[in-house]
């Protein structure tokens, strides 16, 4: 680290030798300190690159003895910059109505649908900046990482420039960035008035608008969303995304909605209901309810009252059950579409053993045949589909087995669902939390029920 002449210069170098300093000593014998030495002494200590000339000349002319400078700098490695997507849509659109002052909930404005044109531009990429390689002060090359491009989102209904850079829409629709994986464009169905017979049953790839009423009878399946403008009557809604019921929904006890997302809707009475998401309303009457995390009875009422209700999560209403007892069964704690899964999966798995065994059996008897020689082109086809059938079946039933473990883990999970009364609970609620049940004998205000071990407690609403 050290060169010495006549201990007269000191050449340092920093531990990641990206600086070297020099350091001057007065021997007292007037001889003045030479460029070359100078030079010498930084070539000892074998720097060559990024010498200060300015720092060099100063300290042969005006030698400041006894202080370290700073003679030579390298240059550190500049890491690269991945590339990036950029989008020319929101991506953040909250679904969530809002609440108004007076308690009311606003369903004029939800606004949930983005649209877009066809050719309209919906993703650029910016493109990744290489790194700059470096160099220390002893000529050593350190070297950089390169940024790494980005990958245009493309999804469904959408198109990617010539050039590989930029995303657009091919039809009209809405877009949607889709477990911010994917970029896809839904096109609209949108009926201007009721669902009826002028319109007959609606099933829709995309999303469907109705500006009108749906009938009883009638149905409206869609693989986007479903937002109906008028009152839902003993309809079947069946939605791949959310469903929005501006006003409300009859069902007169055959009315059927069914959401892979959320539903938000005024009142629900005597309706089949189920979203894998959350469920919205002010009011919720004599139906029977599956709800995979969150349901929510909010605004003027805010009222659960009659029927069954199962939710994965939390249950968060003002009023729950009514003065008169009515008997209101509700569950929560475990998503009701596992337990379905798991029931769904146990019988399938049931039959398919007891068509593997008369699959074996049909084997076992065209075998005998065959080696008897009395198997018939027929018979021998019969033999080949009963091979691949117990193949099949054999895959099948491993899989399934191996589904069932997975739900049963999942099923035998800690509960903790919650049931968040904002008024009042009366008598004639059956709480259910995993395995624990609670019949509300009295009137139970603003109060939490959660499981606490082997039964369900009463605690503070914030609890």
């Amino acid at each position: 680290m050290t060169n010495q002449n006549n201990l007269r210069i000191l050449v340092t170098v920093s531990p990641d030798e990206l600086k070297a300093f020099i350091t001057l000593y007065d021997c007292h014998d007037n001889k003045k300190i030479t460029r070359e030495e100078i030079l010498e002494a930084l070539h000892n200590q074998n720097v060559t690159y990024g010498i200060k000339e300015d720092v060099l000349n100063f300290c042969c002319q005006n030698p400041v003895y006894n202080e370290a400078f700073c003679i030579a700098e390298g240059i550190p490695a500049q890491n690269g910059k991945n590339g990036s997507v950029v989008f020319h849509f929101n991506t953040t659109v909250d679904k969530k109505p809002t609440i108004l002052d007076d308690g009311r909930i606003n369903y004029r404005e939800l606004n949930l649908i983005q649209t877009v044109k066809k050719d309209q531009l919906l993703c650029s990429l910016v493109p990744p900046v290489a790194g700059t390689q470096g160099m220390t002060v002893r000529g050593k090359v350190l070297p950089a990482v390169n940024g790494k491009p980005a990958i245009l989102p493309r999804g469904k209904n959408v198109y990617i420039s010539e050039d590989g850079q930029k995303l657009y829409a091919s039809t009209d629709g809405e877009v949607e960035y889709l477990d911010n994986a994917k970029v896809s464009v839904y096109t609209i169905h949108e009926v201007p008035a009721d669902v009826d017979n002028s319109t007959g049953n609606i099933n829709f790839i995309g999303n469907v608008i109705i500006k009108g009423n749906v009938l009883s009878g009638f149905s409206v399946e869609a693989g986007g969303n479903i937002e109906v403008y008028g009152v839902v009557e003993g309809a079947t809604i069946k939605a791949g995304g959310n469903i929005i019921l501006r006003r409300g929904m009859q069902g007169m006890g055959k009315g059927t909605l069914i959401a892979g997302g959320d539903i938000v809707a005024r009142y629900i009475e005597y309706c089949t209901v189920e979203a894998q998401g959350n469920i919205q309303a002010e009011a919720i009457m004599h139906s029977n309810v599956k709800c995979g995390n969150k349901l929510e009875l909010t605004g003027r009422k805010g009222l659960l009252v009659g029927g069954t209700c199962k939710v994965g999560n939390i249950i968060v209403a003002k009023v729950i059950g009514s003065h008169m007892a009515t008997f209101t069964d509700i569950e929560v704690g475990t998503d009701p579409t596992i337990r379905e899964r798991f029931k769904q999966n146990k019988e399938e798995l049931a039959k398919s053993e007891s068509d593997m065994k008369k699959a074996e059996q049909a084997i076992s008897l065209l075998k005998k045949l065959e080696s008897a020689g009395g198997l018939t082109p027929e018979k021998q086809e019969i033999l080949t589909k009963s091979i691949r059938t117990k193949i099949y079946l054999s895959s099948r039933i491993e899989e399934l087995k191996r589904e069932i473990t997975v739900l049963e883990e999942k099923l035998q999970q800690e509960i903790n669902g919650k049931v968040r009364s904002l008024n009042v609970i009366y008598p004639g609620v059956k709480v259910t939390i995993g395995t624990c049940v609670m019949y509300v004998k009295e009137n139970l205000q603003y109060c939490t029920l959660y499981r606490d071990g082997a039964d369900i407690r009463v605690g503070a609403i914030d609890k």
